[in-house]
This record gives C-alpha cells, structure tokens and sequence, in this order.
C-alpha cells in the first residue's frame, strides 16, 4: 500500500510529539509539534494531517499508554501500527534523546521498513488479559504475605511439621500466641492479609472461569487443557498472552516468541550458545514452565485429565498423548545424562511449546460477536 507521509508518534502520558517523514527517499522528513494526549487532540491532529496528505501511515512504539491511540487512528480510516521498542535500531554513539528525536526517528524508520511491529490484541482479547494479569497479581501478593508469615514464625522459633498453607496449618496459625501484645497484633495482620489475598485470587479464578466460554479464543483454553499440567487458569493465561496461535506459521516461532530459545554469541568459526533469551511474555513462560513439571511422572491418563478431554476431538487427545510419551521420556534421558533439573525443565518447556502450538492449530474459533 502507498502512503503520501509516515507519522512517528513518540507517545507520553500527557502529550503527543509528531514527526512527518513523506513518501520517497528524498522526502522531506520534519518534526510537526507537540499534541495533548487527549482524543479530542488527536482527531483534530488527524483531520488536519489527512487534509494535507491523503493516506497517512501512523507508528509508536509500545507502552504503558495501551491501544486507545491504534484503535483511534485505524478507524479513522488510516494505518497505524504498534511496533517493538526493544528493536527499534539505535545508533551506539547517539547520547542526546528527546521527544522531537525519538519522534523524528519513528518516522524515518517507518518509511524504510527498518520497524518491528507487536500484535495487537481487540479490546475483548485485551479485556481478558487484563483479568488473568489480575490474578497474577494476587498470586504474587499471596506468595509475599504467605513469606512474611514464615519469616515471622522463625524469627520467634515456631515450625509446623507436616503440610504448610492447609486447612490444619491454618488452624494452627489461628492457634498461635504471642508475649507481647504488638508480636499478636502484627502476626495477625499477617493472617488477615493472607486471607484477604486468597479471596481475590478466588474470585479472579471463579470470573475467569465464568468468561472463558464467552471469549473468542474459549475453544482454544479448552483444546490446550488436553494436555498434562495444564488446566483451565493456566491455559487461558497461556492464550491470554500468546493470542491466535495461527499467527505463528512454525513453532520455532512461537518457542522464540516466548523466550524459550538459547542466544548466541558466535565470532567466527566460534560458536557459542547462551542461556534462554527470556523475551516476550513473563507470565507465559512462567505458566509454561510451572506446567512442564508435570512431565516428572511416568506418561498416564488419570481420572482428572479424562474428565478434561472427554468434550475433545480424537485429534487433540492424539496430540496430548504423544506430548506425554515424549515428554516424559525425555525428562528421565536427560536426567540420566546428569542434566540438571532446572535445565531438563526448560527444555520440557521449550517442546512442550510445539505441542501447545499443533493444538492451536486444529482449534477452529468463534466469531467475534458469536
């Protein structure tokens, strides 16, 4: 498609900075001004640039300010896109960085193709992520104030000897005096802050349940709960933050995407392979990796993961057998080898990753507005 100008946009909370590259390696490329960060502001800025140029090609990079302004300008009949800030080039020596720069570079950059663009999810995709991003939250909260009450518990010289965080453990912490009234009053406001921190980790899980059906890519969280060591929140949170999986044409793809892949640092004819690059999605990787050490155990079908793939077609339970039996061998061959087990895990990851990628391949999903 032939655009007249390229926009970059340098994207703040509160303000806009706009740069115009037009069309043509010799085109004239200038910075425009600032704008408020408003919609108002913008759909003036978008007026008065379709005006002057016809058919725009807008570009920012990625951040805490979301998809409002994409969505803004693509429906005003425009092309915008998001692109990666992590591989925007930048010259090594290049020590001044200002707004009116960064904007300029935006759109120099995006009328040579030197861009990388991000996936941008709809807003009920988004809307989902935000809710299983709400959960980790809380899972996180809940690990910290449950760490808070183990350090206090050491601290006075207390140890629970059978399973911790249980329906016992519970009543004995219930059940735990203290001296001095300031040691009961703080050990307590750890108490309450743990239960306060379960309750909102089981509500978030108990909406996302309710939802998923609801949700465009549903039948994908359904297809991937096929698999051993993943259920209902840990394979919506894998979709949640992966998106469509047809996206990926390999899955090779997808294991890069995630972080999954060893960097290189070769020279040469020396060639030499570094730890996991560990880009994109954190909570996808940490969701991955948490499932794949359910591949510790010998391959079987248990009672649980039946019940889970009785609604599924015969070729996705195919898939998940076979991830099993592969999977769980290699976890014991690697062992053997005298791999270490965080090692072995993340490589049971890594493949685990194309078992995800061929199911999402065979899910056919639901309209938009079904």
């Amino acid at each position: 498609m032939e655009f007249n100008a390229y926009i970059g946009l340098d994207v703040h909370k509160e303000t806009i900075a706009i740069a115009i590259a037009e069309t043509g390696r010799t085109g004239d490329i200038h910075f425009h001004g600032e704008i408020a960060n408003t919609p108002d502001a913008v759909g003036r800025m978008l007026k008065k640039l379709g005006g002057r140029y016809g058919k725009l090609h807008f570009v920012y990079e990625a951040g805490p300010c979301g998809y409002g302004l994409y969505r803004q300008i693509n429906s005003a009949g425009h092309v915008c896109e998001v692109v990666s800030p992590a591989h925007t080039p930048r010259r090594a020596g290049d020590r001044v960085k200002t707004d009116r720069r960064d904007s300029v570079l935006l759109g120099r950059l995006s009328r040579a193709g030197e861009l990388t663009s991000v996936w941008v999810p709809d807003e009920a995709h988004e809307a989902m992520r935000d809710l299983i991003r709400a959960r980790e939250a809380a899972t996180k909260e809940l690990r910290q104030v449950r760490q808070r009450i183990q350090g206090f518990l050491l601290r006075h010289g207390r140890r629970y000897a059978g399973a911790v965080w249980k329906k016992q453990h519970r009543v004995w912490l219930a059940n735990q005096t203290f001296n001095h009234p300031a040691q009961q009053i703080a050990f307590q406001t750890y108490l309450n802050a743990m239960d306060q921190a379960i309750e909102r980790k089981d509500l978030i899980e108990t909406q996302i349940e309710a939802l998923v059906p609801e949700w465009s890519l549903g039948p994908v969280v359904d297809a991937l709960q096929a698999l051993r060591g993943v259920a209902l929140v840990v394979a919506a949170g894998m979709v949640a933050e992966i998106g469509d999986m047809r996206r990926f044409e390999h899955p090779r793809q997808l294991m890069a995407f995630l972080g999954l892949v060893p960097g290189e640092h070769s020279s040469g004819s020396k060639r030499k392979l570094t730890g996991i690059t560990k880009a994109g999605s954190i909570v996808a990787r940490r969701l991955i990796v948490e499932a794949a050490w359910a591949y510790r155990m010998p391959a079987k079908i248990g009672q649980t993961i039946m019940l889970r793939q009785q609604s599924l077609a015969t070729p996705i339970r195919d898939v998940a057998w076979k991830a099993q039996v592969r999977l769980c061998a290699r976890y014991r061959r690697m062992l053997a080898r005298g791999k270490k087990a965080p090692i072995v895990i993340t490589a049971i990851a890594r493949e685990l990753v194309g078992f995800i990628w061929a199911i999402g391949q065979q899910v056919k999903l639901k309209a938009f507005n079904e």
